[in-house]
């Protein structure tokens, strides 16, 4: 039976997790109306420099029910919520997005084949529990592949990739020191990384953002762009796709899927995220509706928004190394963005040390021809590797 429960403006949001995602998603929903509580162990967390915040581990069971009395629904901006707060959370509160996404979506290989249920292709993969699987399966799959753990990874940590059958042993070593299983995925040769935001709420609605074209560097994310350039079947099919997973498993809020296009059209889906995704932050400014927004929106079973892009938009990482130029460039009047017709819309995120390769905010580069918005963010210097 579809849940119907409607939580309507004025009422309590609850995030567990107080980072950037939290953040952004409290500053949206307070538009709507909505108030906020956040949980999260960091003190003055992004998220709770604008919201109330009960600072205290994520695996911290009273902290949670805290959480749970100050809120009329609860969501989470990050996928490793701990089971047993996780459950706790669903018999005591109102939690709609359920803990089964989250118990697939925390391991690859659930999260594989739960993909595959939906009738989605996937590389083709192999769950390893020893050396001797590893070198079946490289055998199998050729090289290169790559190894990663089934827990825990995230911006290219928790992964090998396997380039001659010497690393094999190492990469096993290295690895199965996570204590979690193990997955070989066949490399796939692809000529764009692609993702989709879809939305789906209780009452069975579900929406897909434009596709974002994505270059990653160092394994993190640099660059969104959108639209994607792809030809508009593969646009199409990818937003499908996108929507199948969506209905498929039964997601409430938001789901990122992240897919690869390979030279002959085909479309593999790497992996999912059940939440607000860093592909997603161009919606902020290009779209009628952000992705934060639309993810209140779901979770509180209220309409979606409408999702059509408005305008053509890079969206650009801001790492820790970056911060320092990028705030000097902000006290100047901005030449190269007047000459090129483009509007930067910069979004910090309040964290308090600015570490090399850690997420401190971004850039949407609003434009009417992507190549000036791609021209702005070579022009400024700011993301050229030193």
């Amino acid at each position: 039976m579809m849940q119907e429960k409607v939580i309507l403006p004025g009422s309590t949001i609850g995030i567990l997790g107080g980072g950037q995602l939290g953040r952004m998603m409290a500053l949206s929903g307070s538009n709507l109306g909505y108030r906020f509580v956040t949980l999260d162990p960091t003190p003055d967390a992004p998220c709770g420099q604008i919201a109330e915040q009960i600072t205290a581990g994520y695996d911290d069971v009273e902290a949670a029910r805290q959480l749970a009395a100050k809120a009329d629904v609860i969501t989470y901006e990050f996928e490793n919520v701990d089971a047993g707060v996780a459950a706790m959370l669903m018999t005591e509160s109102y939690v709609p997005q359920g803990s089964e996404l989250l118990y697939t979506t925390q391991h690859r290989l659930r999260e594989k084949r739960a993909i595959e249920a939906a009738g989605v292709k996937v590389a083709p993969y192999a769950e390893i529990t020893c050396v001797e699987d590893l070198r079946q399966a490289v055998e199998r799959f050729g090289l290169p592949c790559v190894l990663k753990t089934a827990t825990g990874g995230y911006d290219g940590k928790g992964q090998w990739v396997i380039r001659s059958l010497d690393e094999i042993q190492e990469a096993y070593e290295t690895l199965a020191q996570a204590k979690t299983e193990l997955v070989l995925e066949q490399f796939i040769r692809f000529t764009k990384e692609l993702s989709v935001i879809a939305a789906r709420s209780p009452r069975g609605e579900v929406k897909a953002f434009p596709v974002a074209e994505n270059i990653h560097v160092d394994n993190i994310l640099h660059l969104s762009i959108v639209p994607a350039r792809v030809p508009f079947d593969t646009q199409d099919h990818a937003e499908a796709l996108a929507i199948r997973i969506a209905e498929s498993m039964n997601v409430v809020g938001l789901i990122a899927v992240e897919m690869f296009l390979t030279e002959d059209g085909e479309l593999f889906v790497n992996e999912v995220a059940p939440r607000p995704h860093n592909s997603g932050h161009y919606t902020m400014e290009a779209c009628r509706t952000s992705q934060f927004e639309q993810h209140v929106r779901a979770v509180c079973n209220l309409p979606l928004g409408d999702t059509s892009l408005i305008t053509p938009v890079v969206m650009v990482n801001v790492l820790g190394e970056h911060v320092e130029p990028l705030v000097a460039r902000m006290a100047q009047i901005d030449t190269e963005a007047s000459s090129l017709n483009v509007a930067p819309k910069v979004h910090l995120y309040g964290k308090q040390e600015a570490k090399e390769k850690r997420k401190m905010g971004h850039v949407n580069i609003l434009a009417d021809h992507l190549d000036d918005a791609l021209t702005w963010v070579e022009k400024t210097n700011i993301w050229r590797k030193k």
